[in-house]
């Protein structure tokens, strides 16, 4: 989810250590003395560079834990992911959170976690536990789909897109601005919501429709949304971005707004889910305090933080969405989905074939 790509890394990398009268993890180096019994154990958790949690949530758990948590931002989910995968053998890390549903199945495959059933998991829905051991646990989810500038569509007197097909009207070209899906999050999430609608043997000559009506792919969701839609002084009315984009356009206004200047495409299956998960990662000798962290995720404490901070929704169903989020949130009734053995199986070939329609 992704992750979302919406936001700037948390400054807060660090090296990973051990816990007391423990053997060292293969993360310490060696000129690090051992911790005394009063001093905190050292938590370390990697990351995708969206990562982020208030300073005050995460001051709770270290205090309750006598813990200092310690943060290896690792790029975005497939780089860190590789680096988990690579690293495996001496793990530079206790918890690895931010795999997404992309990346499942690669990464079960890897054996690169290790089970843990933890006791918040009675608190979320069974549509996000996809891993039935357990190896990693769903923390957040978000839903990319596309989102349209309406000040322009009510300038020039259009009617907005409402389905993927009305991309490729005449009245819509040049209008989309799209993530290169090699290079991005929310680029792959948008070609596999075309898979999953159009399917294996459709999303390329849809794709080839996008590119006869002008289409433009950059390299990012950054650049996507500001710089090249028009909200934010670019040509582009449509772009692929969240469905929380349009309540943070005024929760973050510099100016206050009573409703949002954009809005969301959420008929059924413009939007693809993307579910984020943790898991502890198979070497650490850091196994409680590295559970007692997935549980601190899985908590309303944490939950309740995390749209604030990464622009994703909590999966406990206990936790509390912001006034913001509950007046302005357009969520898609029924999201894309693909199977993620499908997604392993096929990734990369239908990157190579999209890349051969699309960029040659």
């Amino acid at each position: 989810m992704r992750k979302l790509e919406f936001l700037l890394p948390l400054v807060l990398m660090g090296l990973s250590a051990c816990s007391p009268a423990q053997t060292p993890t293969p993360a310490q180096t060696e000129s690090q003395p051992t911790p005394s019994p009063n001093e905190p154990q050292v938590l370390t958790v990697m990351t995708h560079d969206s990562f982020a949690v208030s300073a005050e949530v995460l001051a709770a758990f270290e205090q309750e834990h006598n813990a200092e948590v310690r943060f290896i931002s690792s790029g975005d989910v497939g780089t860190a992911l590789n680096r988990a995968i690579l690293s495996r053998d001496k793990p530079i890390a206790d918890v690895f959170y931010g795999l997404d549903n992309t990346f499942l199945s690669r990464a079960l495959e890897e054996n690169i976690f290790s089970a843990y059933s933890s006791p918040l998991l009675a608190d979320i829905p069974d549509v996000f536990k996809l891993d039935p051991l357990n190896r990693v646990l769903p923390v957040d989810y978000g839903d990319v789909c596309l989102n349209y500038d309406i000040a322009f569509f009510a300038a020039n007197g259009l009617e907005p897109p409402a389905t993927l097909e009305d991309l490729l009207l005449p009245e819509y070209r040049g209008l989309l601005v799209v993530e290169n899906p090699a290079m991005s999050s929310p680029g792959l999430a948008f070609l596999f919501t075309t898979i999953s609608y159009f399917g294996e043997d459709g999303y390329l000559q849809y794709w080839q429709g996008l590119v006869d009506n002008a289409v433009l792919v950059v390299n990012d969701w950054e650049t996507a949304y500001y710089s090249e839609f028009s909200r934010w002084g670019g040509s582009r009315p449509i772009v692929v971005s969240y469905s929380s984009s349009h309540p943070f356009e005024v929760i973050y206004a510099e100016q206050p707004m009573e409703t949002p200047p954009t809005a969301v495409v959420t008929n059924p299956g413009t939007c693809y889910r993307q579910i984020e998960f943790a898991g502890v990662l198979r070497g650490t000798t850091n196994h409680a305090l590295a559970e007692a962290w997935i549980d601190f995720m899985l908590s309303p404490h944490f939950q309740e933080d995390m749209p604030l901070q990464m622009y994703v929704f909590p999966v406990n169903q206990d936790a509390i969405l912001a006034d913001a989020f509950v007046k302005f949130l357009t969520s898609p009734s029924e999201p894309a989905s693909l199977d993620p053995i499908l997604i392993a199986t096929n990734r990369e070939a239908w990157l190579q074939a999209w890349t051969e329609t699309v960029l040659r």
